[in-house]
Protein backbone atom coordinates (compact mmCIF):
# COMPACT_ATOMS: atom_id res chain seq x y z
CA UNK A 1 0.00 0.00 0.00
CA UNK A 2 2.61 1.86 0.80
CA UNK A 3 4.64 1.49 -2.57
CA UNK A 4 1.16 2.42 -4.20
CA UNK A 5 0.89 6.01 -2.73
CA UNK A 6 4.85 6.60 -3.52
CA UNK A 7 3.82 5.73 -7.43
CA UNK A 8 0.61 8.00 -6.94
CA UNK A 9 2.56 10.97 -5.47
CA UNK A 10 5.84 10.56 -7.87
CA UNK A 11 8.13 9.36 -5.39
CA UNK A 12 8.04 5.89 -6.67
CA UNK A 13 11.04 4.33 -8.97
CA UNK A 14 13.31 7.41 -10.97
CA UNK A 15 11.25 8.25 -14.67
CA UNK A 16 13.85 9.80 -17.35
CA UNK A 17 11.21 12.25 -18.56
CA UNK A 18 13.44 13.52 -21.09
CA UNK A 19 13.48 10.35 -22.82
CA UNK A 20 9.37 9.64 -22.40
CA UNK A 21 9.28 13.28 -23.97
CA UNK A 22 11.38 12.16 -27.02
CA UNK A 23 9.29 9.28 -27.59
CA UNK A 24 5.86 11.10 -27.63
CA UNK A 25 4.84 11.79 -24.45
CA UNK A 26 2.16 14.50 -24.21
CA UNK A 27 2.53 17.01 -20.89
CA UNK A 28 -0.63 17.92 -19.67
CA UNK A 29 -0.80 20.89 -17.11
CA UNK A 30 -3.49 20.74 -14.85
CA UNK A 31 -2.90 24.15 -13.30
CA UNK A 32 -5.63 26.72 -14.04
CA UNK A 33 -5.51 28.81 -17.60
CA UNK A 34 -4.02 31.68 -15.32
CA UNK A 35 -1.25 29.84 -13.52
CA UNK A 36 -0.92 28.76 -17.04
CA UNK A 37 -0.43 31.67 -18.83
CA UNK A 38 2.67 32.93 -16.08
CA UNK A 39 4.86 30.06 -17.59
CA UNK A 40 4.58 26.93 -18.78
CA UNK A 41 6.62 24.05 -20.55
CA UNK A 42 6.65 24.20 -24.09
CA UNK A 43 4.47 21.98 -26.25
CA UNK A 44 2.35 21.05 -22.72
CA UNK A 45 -1.11 21.03 -23.18
CA UNK A 46 -3.50 23.13 -20.31
CA UNK A 47 -6.52 21.30 -19.18
CA UNK A 48 -7.07 22.32 -15.87
CA UNK A 49 -7.73 19.81 -12.99
CA UNK A 50 -11.29 20.63 -12.47
CA UNK A 51 -12.09 20.12 -16.55
CA UNK A 52 -10.11 17.11 -16.85
CA UNK A 53 -13.12 14.68 -16.83
CA UNK A 54 -15.18 17.30 -19.40
CA UNK A 55 -12.48 17.05 -22.04
CA UNK A 56 -11.03 13.50 -21.94
CA UNK A 57 -12.42 13.37 -25.68
CA UNK A 58 -9.43 15.25 -26.38
CA UNK A 59 -7.41 12.76 -25.20
CA UNK A 60 -8.60 9.58 -27.89
CA UNK A 61 -5.42 7.46 -27.95
CA UNK A 62 -5.49 5.72 -24.01
CA UNK A 63 -2.00 3.69 -25.00
CA UNK A 64 -0.36 7.55 -25.23
CA UNK A 65 2.32 8.36 -22.60
CA UNK A 66 0.74 11.35 -20.51
CA UNK A 67 2.98 12.99 -18.21
CA UNK A 68 0.78 15.47 -15.92
CA UNK A 69 2.21 18.78 -13.69
CA UNK A 70 0.82 21.09 -11.78
CA UNK A 71 2.81 23.70 -9.13
CA UNK A 72 3.75 21.08 -6.56
CA UNK A 73 2.62 17.62 -8.04
CA UNK A 74 -0.49 17.11 -5.88
CA UNK A 75 -3.02 18.07 -8.47
CA UNK A 76 -0.90 16.31 -11.42
CA UNK A 77 -1.27 13.07 -8.86
CA UNK A 78 -4.77 13.66 -9.02
CA UNK A 79 -5.11 13.71 -12.88
CA UNK A 80 -3.10 10.94 -13.04
CA UNK A 81 -5.21 8.82 -10.59
CA UNK A 82 -8.66 10.31 -12.75
CA UNK A 83 -6.30 9.18 -16.33
CA UNK A 84 -5.71 6.02 -15.29
CA UNK A 85 -9.05 5.14 -13.94
CA UNK A 86 -10.42 5.91 -16.89
CA UNK A 87 -8.37 3.60 -18.84
CA UNK A 88 -5.23 5.38 -19.54
CA UNK A 89 -1.91 3.37 -20.05
CA UNK A 90 0.57 5.28 -19.53
CA UNK A 91 0.61 8.11 -17.37
CA UNK A 92 3.08 9.65 -14.89
CA UNK A 93 3.07 12.25 -12.32
CA UNK A 94 6.38 14.99 -13.77
CA UNK A 95 5.10 16.83 -10.53
CA UNK A 96 5.89 20.69 -10.02
CA UNK A 97 6.11 21.96 -13.67
CA UNK A 98 9.36 24.11 -13.20
CA UNK A 99 11.15 20.49 -11.72
CA UNK A 100 9.79 18.78 -15.10
CA UNK A 101 10.71 21.03 -17.82
CA UNK A 102 14.54 21.10 -16.22
CA UNK A 103 14.25 17.43 -16.19
CA UNK A 104 13.35 17.49 -19.52
CA UNK A 105 15.18 19.98 -21.10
Amino acid sequence: MLSTLKNLLGFGPKTDFAELVNQGALIIDVRSKGEYSTGHIQGSVNIPLDQLMNNLGKLKDKNRTIITCCASGMRSASAKGILTSKGYSSVYNGGAWQSLDRKIS
